[in-house]
């Protein structure tokens, strides 16, 4: 869609030569909901290619994603073999509701600053401990973790000018075992309920809620939850208000699959070695 109210597109090639954020801006990344339908309140784009930052980037620490690294990039990712959590990237990337078009242009950051429930970036990214730097408006950057940085259905603790540079995911994290669930009312329909669950290195049991709830729940147990524990935890943590609505599931339903997925997920991590 053709965005007839913009008058500038601004392409700075290094944080120093990024314009002075005024209203009516907008980042530019991949550009797959911005294009989507129209933003008539937008005057100028402030397009992020330039950067060249790479999308991703493999060290002793970890893996650092990139905020313009594209879905396409990060599903082709070559992992290490002790990354035996690295068959969430491939699941949560095939967790989108897009074509492979999109693939190749949406972006890791965008997903996760668009902040919706389904999305599966921040499913991921939560379930993985990711941590967000963020470049403030002000000068200066903060880091946050991707499971506070989405606070409900598409907000998020970004302040105007904020900028999602990128996403860093411990190597701890990427060699834990884990399991995936996803539910969804029609065969190709969006995520009503997301859930992960990993087993850590000292034996603690950490399960990671999205779809169904409005922003990512992160639970942990000290060793494996017997599953009447774990039902009462969820029943805890987690009002009815908190459960998303939305023609994709209504919350009630959504409530009764994260119960049923995460006691499948308990008892499969429970059965490996």
């Amino acid at each position: 869609m053709d965005l007839n109210t913009i008058n500038e597109v601004a392409h700075p090639t290094s944080r120093a030569q990024l314009p002075v954020w005024t209203a009516g801006d907008a980042w530019l990344a991949g550009g797959t909901w911005l294009f989507s339908e129209p933003q008539v309140h937008l005057t100028r784009l402030i397009d992020l290619t330039d950067f060249k930052w790479p999308a991703l980037t493999i060290g002793e620490s970890g893996l650092s994603v990139a905020a313009t690294c594209t879905v396409a990039q990060l599903d082709a990712l070559a992992c290490p073999p002790e990354w035996i959590a690295s068959p969430l990237i491939n699941q949560c990337c095939r967790a989108f509701l897009a074509s492979f078009k999109i693939w190749k242009t949406a972006t890791v950051g965008g997903n996760i600053c668009m902040s919706l429930p389904a999305g599966p970036m921040i499913s991921l990214t939560s379930a993985l401990d990711g941590v967000c730097t963020i470049w403030q408006a002000g000068g200066g950057e903060r880091k946050v973790a991707v499971a506070d940085f989405v606070a409900g259905d598409q907000r998020n603790v970004l302040a105007p000018g904020d900028l999602l540079r990128q996403i860093d995911i411990p190597l701890a994290a990427l060699k834990r075992r884990s399991a995936f669930r996803q539910i969804s009312l029609t065969p190709v329909g969006r995520s009503a309920a997301l859930l992960i669950g990993s087993v850590t290195s000292e034996g603690d049991f950490v399960l990671v809620i999205t779809a169904a709830t409005a922003r990512p729940v992160k639970l942990s147990f000290a060793g494996m939850p017997k599953p009447e524990e774990l039902r009462e935890t969820i029943l805890q943590r987690i009002p009815d208000g908190l459960y998303h609505t939305d023609i994709h599931g209504k919350p009630m339903w959504r409530k009764a699959m994260t119960q049923r997925l995460a006691q499948e997920i308990r008892s499969e991590l429970q059965a490996l070695p």
